[in-house]
């Protein structure tokens, strides 16, 4: 640290330490900075700090290193996802993320939500110690998952995902479907598995490290239920048949992927999340 102060005039090597070790806990930049102007640090400071500490994860990765994304070259508005186009609301190069529509058809949208119905069970993550999944307090849902190719729906839909993303089947996890009642919640998390829990290993032996995620919106909410990115202060209101994708290309927090499902106020939420692997998932 005592190199990298050098480039921050007036920082501390302890003060990027601690810089460092709140962003690996997951903390945003915008907090961190708030947090130091508090404690008496210079505004510039502050944000020269989290941002040279930022730095690496926004350099791309390595070239050699396949990653799903969408092909957004010459300004186009809509993307060939093989049987149907698809159409770009917006997108952002750090985080790496695009909010798409007409992902899925109304009728798509409704046929998903009844095929999942049936087997809705309270939602699990996967366990911090080795043991599989466990009831998480931060994640109020339910949800179920298919297995690939399950129903027509699912197959179709697998397919305009990898013809959309040039990301081979195989390499995605079952669709999950989830159902957020009211007041029903995801607190600020990421996707991708820590590296440092020993829970994680089981999981990364099945096909790598998670390194993007789709989220798609099955249906309209009527009060609250956003998708929120709090790093880049971004909120994404449900609306069915758009979908939106981010990437992470290190399992880190610098990726700026810490995201949450805001409290469904009014209404019910249904989404569909389909998450890529590094290699063939089983």
């Amino acid at each position: 640290m005592e190199q990298l102060s050098a480039q921050v005039p007036g920082s501390t090597p302890a003060l990027l330490q601690w810089v460092q070790t709140q962003l690996a806990a997951g903390h945003s930049p915008a907090a961190l900075q708030h947090s130091l102007v508090t404690a008496g640090w210079a505004a510039p400071i502050a944000q020269a700090a989290t941002d040279l500490l930022l730095r690496p994860m926004a350099a791309p990765p390595n070239a050699s290193v396949e990653m799903p994304d969408l092909c957004l070259q010459d300004g186009c508005n809509a993307l060939d996802a093989g049987d149907r186009h698809v159409q770009v609301l917006l997108s952002m190069q750090r985080p790496r993320l695009v909010l798409l529509d007409q992902l899925l058809s109304p009728e798509e949208c409704a046929q998903l939500i009844a095929e999942a119905r049936p087997a809705m069970a309270r939602s699990r993550t996967v366990a911090k110690e080795p043991g599989g999944e466990e009831i998480n307090p931060d994640r109020t849902s339910d949800g179920m998952f298919f297995q690939r190719g399950q129903t027509p729906t699912v197959r179709a839909l697998e397919a305009r995902i990898a013809h959309l993303l040039q990301w081979p089947v195989e390499r995605g996890e079952g669709l999950q479907v989830l159902n957020y009642r009211p007041g029903a919640q995801y607190k600020p998390h990421h996707d991708y598995f820590n590296p440092q829990d020993p829970g994680s290993a089981p999981v990364l032996r099945r096909g790598g490290q998670r390194v993007a995620t789709l989220v798609i919106y099955l249906n309209a909410v009527s009060a609250g239920g956003c998708t929120y990115f709090p790093e880049s202060q971004l909120h994404i209101h449900p609306r069915p048949g758009q979908a939106v994708f981010f990437r992470y290309p290190r399992p880190e927090a610098q990726s700026l992927t810490l995201h949450a499902g805001d409290p469904v106020l009014q209404g019910e939420k249904w989404i569909a999340t389909k998450w890529l692997r590094e290699q063939a998932f089983a």
